[in-house]
């Protein structure tokens, strides 16, 4: 009889083993079997539909600046400003695509939803610069007649569609895939951790097609054909995504996360009488965890003597390590805004800088966008790279199965993107120097430095990529609380809203203190200082670095 019994244990064990155990459901809402649901066999169609409409964006975004300086006839710093503000756009509406996944539709249906929307402003974008009465005039010797109140609206409606699209694609599409994999799974976990390298580079498959096929096509063929060819993959990204349903595992929403972190909050200010001198206390953060520990005290021993009836007095311990843990996340998040503004500048002033300099190879014209390339390129090499050799090598020696910690990652990350820079400012000097010793500073001309010098530039800032973004995206994914894995992936994402808001601020705020010839000139950048501005960015990197370090040294785990 006990042999029986103890059969029908093993039995039972054997049963749960085929399903996962993490909380998700299959398209049914039955608990998902693992040989017919998730893990890697789903991946396939995520990574499409997240190449597909990186080839989208990127399309866009690699040369944006110069539709708006050729097409739309714009000054350099008016077109950086816009290219920067839509950017830094397209990376604050995640936080609405976020709170909708976790607060009620799920991220399956948010991704569904937002790519509509993506792809009705890729057409209205692919209008605007097909049909004649929408594009602005060409111009008739130096007249060049600018945009009209009509022609604007379609254009920026075209693209704050695509940047509201984004929204609900971007903070929801790597947790999506993320959540594929069973964390309750030893061997699961660890495919994880591979996801997230392999998912950057499919991104980065589709920005490597952008930054050679389609800049080159907008340059050469026209910019009707260069917006429409990303268009279609836009509609290709969507059909690939839906194409997957069946083999997805799906988490459900739980309610919103904004709501939750505010009862916390509210009920710890009705409790604790650490009021009036939490603000004025040096250590903030250790007052913050400290008065809502004081708080989840009271609402413990309140909840034993009273029945729960209103979360904005009486809220869970969960709820209260759900908001301590994101206290801690705070410094952490705060350093990649300067990352941010580093980066940036690959889609802004390294193209101006690349237009002023040699860019015929033989009888070919090479369009200075084309140089992201080697950005994309550099990712492309490297993630394989890191995930097959790097990783197990650095394994011997931290014993960790992912190779670096994820704050460990993020740090080289940091250092590489200012080692970018750093060339980009020694290449302006030489670039300039030798503008005023073939006396090229006042006519503007291209200066006889091959733009391949470039390349280092773009190189560094693909690897400092891969280590800081791929770190960054498992750190908020790994460390965030269940209920809040979207919000805090459209959080991370904030940063590079900041970075670029404050890219278009400094730019701005050099070129009024500096004059209108000043570091960066509207017209000429030969006559200008662009070396110093680069320099000014190297600062910056400098500075966040041992920030960043000092926080991740104080930073304790929320996770084991």
């Amino acid at each position: 009889m006990g042999s029986i019994d103890e059969e029908r244990s093993l039995l039972e064990v054997e049963e749960v083993k085929l399903y996962a155990e993490d909380g998700s459901v299959d398209i049914h809402g039955n608990p998902p079997l693992k040989q017919t649901t998730g893990n890697w066999k789903a991946c396939p169609f995520i990574f499409a539909n997240e190449c597909c409409e990186r080839l989208a964006y990127y399309g866009i975004a690699k040369n944006l600046i110069t539709y708006f300086t050729n097409e739309l006839h714009e000054t350099n710093v008016s077109a950086a400003r816009h290219v920067m503000t839509w950017q830094g756009t397209c990376y604050i509406t995640p936080l609405i695509g976020a709170l909708i996944a976790d607060a009620y539709w799920g991220r399956y249906w948010t991704i569904a939803c937002f790519s509509a929307i993506y792809f009705t402003g890729m057409v209205a974008l692919t209008l605007s610069a097909s049909v004649p009465g929408l594009k602005p005039a060409e111009c008739i010797g130096s007249l060049c007649p600018p945009a009209t109140m009509v022609q604007s609206t379609v254009l920026f409606s075209g693209l704050y569609l695509i940047a509201l699209g984004t929204g609900g694609i971007k903070p929801c599409v790597s947790s999506f895939g993320a959540d594929q994999f069973d964390k309750t799974d030893p061997s699961e976990r660890v495919r994880k951790a591979s996801f997230f390298n392999w998912f950057y580079f499919t991104i980065n498959i589709g920005a490597f097609v952008s930054s050679t096929v389609l800049v080159w096509i907008q340059e050469n063929r026209g910019w009707e054909l260069g917006f429409l060819i990303p268009t279609v993959f836009m509609g290709l990204a969507t059909v690939s995504f839906f194409f997957g349903t069946p083999l997805y595992r799906f988490q459900k929403p739980r309610g919103s996360p904004i709501t939750r972190v505010f009862q916390v909050l509210v009920a710890a200010y009705r409790k604790s009488n650490l009021k009036s001198i939490l603000w004025l206390n040096k250590r903030f953060f250790i007052s913050m965890c400290r008065f809502l520990d004081k708080a989840a005290v009271i609402s413990e021993g309140d909840a034993e003597s009273e029945p729960f009836t209103d979360p904005w007095k009486l809220c869970t311990v969960t709820q209260v390590e759900e908001v301590k843990i994101l206290l801690r996340l705070v410094p952490i998040w705060a350093s990649g805004i300067i990352f941010s503004v580093l980066h940036s500048q690959i889609y802004t002033l390294f193209v101006q800088q690349g237009r002023s300099m040699k860019r015929t190879f033989g009888s070919f014209e090479i369009p200075p966008a084309t140089l992201g390339m080697f950005d994309t390129a550099s990712v492309l090499i490297s993630v394989p790279i890191y995930d097959r050799i790097i990783v197990p090598f650095v394994r011997r020696f931290t014993g960790l199965a992912k190779g670096f910690t994820e704050l460990q990652r993020m740090g080289i990350g940091l250092f590489v993107s200012v080692l970018s820079l750093t060339f980009a400012a020694i290449l302006e000097t030489v670039r300039l120097q030798l503008a005023r010793d073939l006396d090229l500073v006042e006519s503007g001309d291209t200066v006889p430095l091959t733009i391949f010098w470039q390349i280092p530039q773009y190189f560094f800032m693909g690897t400092a990529g891969v280590f800081f973004f791929v770190g960054r995206i498992e750190f908020f994914y790994e460390q965030s609380p269940d209920s809040m894995r979207s919000l805090c992936s459209a959080w991370a994402l904030l940063t590079t809203t900041l970075g670029n808001y404050l890219s278009s601020m400094i730019i701005s705020i050099v070129a009024y203190l500096s004059g209108k010839d000043g570091w960066i000139p509207s017209d000429n950048i030969n006559i200008g200082h662009l070396d110093y501005f680069f320099w000014l960015l190297v600062c910056l990197g400098c500075v966040n670095i041992p920030v960043f370090v000092f926080f991740s040294v104080k930073y304790t785990h929320t996770k084991a």
